[in-house]
């Protein structure tokens, strides 16, 4: 299937791709940037980087409610089949 395009959509299509490679680059670098500064703090605070990048997705999405409850329910199941020690 060919699909043709007027000029004014070419154009179009090639800032698009050209922005959109530039946002995913910068993208990539900040998550670069990111992934070492959590690794450098998760080492000298003693955390494990994953319990870190956790918290950092639950405050970005305002979610901790919903991960409190899950937290609970699975606590009390461990509790009632004795397995929360």
């Amino acid at each position: 299937m060919s699909i043709s395009f007027s000029n004014e959509d070419i154009e179009k299509l090639k800032r698009l791709i050209q922005e959109g490679s530039q946002v995913i680059s910068e993208v990539e670098t900040l998550n670069e940037g990111l992934k070492d500064t959590v690794k450098h703090i998760a080492e000298e605070m003693g955390i494990k980087p994953a319990i870190l990048n956790k918290a950092i997705k639950v405050a970005s999405k305002g979610e901790f409610g919903k991960h409190r409850d899950d937290f609970d329910a699975l606590e009390s199941i461990l509790h009632s089949v004795g397995k929360d020690s």
